[in-house]
């Protein structure tokens, strides 16, 4: 199923039970932020390595997947709603960040953009 074939029945399930109403831009993003942070609080106060076996356990694992789903939901929705073509978009981003994060300046690095662009003036 592609992007586009979620996004709409995503907007049919809205649609059938006359949510457009309250699937404005505003609405959404809140109810994407209120999701991802039910997916953050799944990860909170786990060390690296707990996080990285959480999915071993079956229950969790359905939580997380579920708090995921519903992250990625509310977004198809806000780019149905704001007419964004999330590929589109997902390909410009990606090409924007292959230029500001030089891979000889950024390899192994955590910084942002402007600190590896930085650290490469002062060492001209």
């Amino acid at each position: 199923m592609s992007l586009h074939d979620l996004q709409q029945r995503l907007a049919d399930f809205a649609h059938r039970r006359d949510w457009e109403q309250f699937h404005t831009p505003k609405n959404l993003v809140m109810a994407l932020a209120g999701e991802a942070g039910e997916l953050v609080e799944l990860f909170q106060w786990l060390t690296a390595a707990q996080s990285s076996e959480l999915m071993s356990d079956p229950y969790r694992a359905e939580q997380v997947r579920d708090e995921m789903a519903d992250v990625f939901s509310y977004l198809l929705r806000l780019a149905d709603v704001l007419d964004v073509d999330l590929e589109a978009a997902l390909r410009a981003k990606i090409a924007r960040n292959e230029q500001r994060y030089p891979e000889e300046l950024a390899r192994g690095r955590a910084e942002k953009h402007n600190q590896l662009l930085e650290r490469k003036h002062q060492s001209e």
